[in-house]
């Protein structure tokens, strides 16, 4: 294996119901008087981009509403409420990364959300330092989201990594689809939310990472 590519902020630490209340603070702060209710959420997070879900949103109402506005707001809000929130590690995360170093195996983060959420997270999740990190790509990085290959590509070629010596982590569908178009091989590691999506495209679907189970994945390739 040559690298372990995280592919979200919350395959780091489960952030889904902190930006459900994020989103929920932000449309209040925009008077829209919507609230998402979590079985609702869950349904949308069958695609990727909070902007463009906020849009699909309001026209599913009948409504004409600034969401690049609101989802700046949301971001805003989200980032405060990690600031105060205690956030851990999921399970494995820590001791995944910690023997990736031990292995000489790059580590990287490959997310499309802003850097600044990106920063947040790692500001507030004390067991995971940025410096941990060979690669963090954001949404400053690449002009197209996910499921586009586009962060994956990215990551590959700062790495200077072949996709089939690397191993993926996605907790969502669209995650995953972004791996898969990049060939690099993935596990889905759902996140509280995102638990009930179609994982099929992933090479299996895990409740907890292990290092080791991680590595053999790429031991064909040897």
């Amino acid at each position: 294996m040559a690298a372990i590519l995280f592919g979200s902020i919350s395959t780091l630490a489960d952030t889904s119901e902190i930006q459900r209340q994020a989103f929920n603070d932000a449309f209040a702060a925009h008077d829209l008087g919507w609230t998402w209710e979590r079985k609702d959420y869950i349904e949308m997070l069958a695609s990727n981009g909070g902007a463009a879900r906020i849009a699909e949103y309001a026209h599913s109402r009948g409504e004409k509403v600034d969401s690049a506005a609101v989802h700046s707001t949301k971001s805003e809000i989200f980032q405060k409420l990690l600031a105060n929130s205690d956030v851990d590690p999921r399970p494995g995360v820590v001791e995944t990364i910690a023997s990736a170093k031990k292995h000489d195996i790059k580590v990287g983060l490959v997310t499309t959300t802003s850097p600044e959420n990106v920063n947040a997270l790692l500001g507030a999740l004390t067991a995971v330092d940025v410096d941990l990190f060979d690669v963090v790509v954001d949404s400053a990085s690449v002009s197209q989201g996910k499921p586009d290959r586009a962060a994956y590509m990215f990551a590959l070629g700062r790495l200077g990594e072949n996709a089939k010596n690397c191993v993926a982590i996605e907790d969502n569908v669209g995650g995953v689809g972004a791996a898969v178009a990049a060939h690099v091989r993935c596990v889905a590691f759902p996140n509280a939310n995102t638990v009930g999506g179609d994982f099929s495209a992933a090479v299996e679907t895990v409740d907890h990472l292990d290092a080791d189970r991680l590595r053999s994945l790429t031991e064909g390739n040897r």
